[in-house]
């Protein structure tokens, strides 16, 4: 699996190990910074060297891999480079001669307003193209955890500026997709297949902040604007305008309801029902105290 040291790879590797029971002998966990796994290492995991800059690199990290993890890397800050490194990954899955890819994608690439919805449908027609005999995407809808980049402000203020449309976004907890991907990857499963991950019900900001303004004891309004307002606030107040519209482009694609869809792919793929973001509030609210 790529991205291992991260949040959801760090997850996924909980599941494979703990939940799942995976031998850790039969698990590969590559990293650009494998020193960063040294305590998955102890517990007798493969840690390798991957970097998404070098085919090489990536080329030996998958080396005799049956079953790949391909968890999308992060580069807001670089655009247009997440295409280019994930074609680099598939090409060399399939010289490794990996037999199954599993990509972490997001929902409707194909017709999304987010501004990085290309590089996923990009990704999901080079796996589509390529020799690789089989693969499985996962179109994960946007993490709970996310808010805790979004609301410190509007908890601070009082007031959450918005360009939803008052539409529903259909989130879903990180543990929850590494729980898919860990059992996709660990399972049998061949042929090519699409899944779309989401939470148990869509919510417009206006319930997550009652909801949030409940469990803290305190009111916080959704304020709606424009897309372009919200930029200009977000560029105000010091974020890159560049990462402000693709922020930005998530409202967007929400108040067009390409969000909203629930569906039962999480049940169907884990056996087990995503957790509601009522349940998820309950375990995390800490994030959004004072002072977290």
């Amino acid at each position: 699996m790529t991205g291992a040291a991260g949040h959801l790879g760090r997850r996924v590797l909980h599941h494979l190990l703990d939940t799942l029971t995976v031998p850790a002998g039969r698990i590969v966990a590559t990293s650009r910074k494998p020193e960063a796994l040294a305590d998955i290492a102890a517990r007798g995991v493969t840690v390798r060297a991957a970097d998404f800059d070098d085919r090489g690199s990536l080329e030996k990290a998958f080396a005799g891999v049956g079953r790949l993890l391909l968890i999308s890397t992060d580069t807001l800050d670089r655009p247009g480079v997440r295409l280019a490194q994930h074609k680099t990954a598939v090409a060399a899955a399939e010289t490794a001669g990996v037999s199954h890819v599993v990509y972490t994608s997001m929902p409707g690439p194909e017709t999304s307003l987010v501004l990085f919805a290309p590089d996923h449908l990009g990704t999901e027609q080079a796996l589509a193209a390529s020799a690789i005999p089989g693969w499985t995407v996962l179109r994960n809808h946007w993490y709970f955890e996310n808010l805790a980049q979004a609301l410190p402000a509007a908890i601070a203020s009082g007031h959450w500026y918005s360009a939803d449309g008052n539409r529903g976004s259909a989130d879903i907890s990180r543990d929850d997709l590494a729980r898919a991907a860990a059992t996709v990857l660990a399972g049998s499963e061949s042929g090519k297949h699409v899944y779309t991950l989401s939470g148990p019900q869509a919510l417009t900001r206006a319930e997550i902040a009652q909801k949030v303004g409940a469990a803290l004891g305190q009111s916080i309004s959704v304020v709606p604007v424009t897309v372009d307002a919200l930029v200009a606030g977000m560029v105000a107040h010091g974020v890159p305008e560049p990462v402000a519209r693709v922020f930005a482009s998530f409202d967007a694609n929400t108040a067009a309801g390409n969000f909203e869809t629930v569906t039962d792919d999480s049940f169907k793929l884990t056996g087990t029902p995503p957790q509601s973001f009522d349940a998820w509030l309950a375990e995390n609210k800490g994030m959004f105290s004072k002072g977290h």
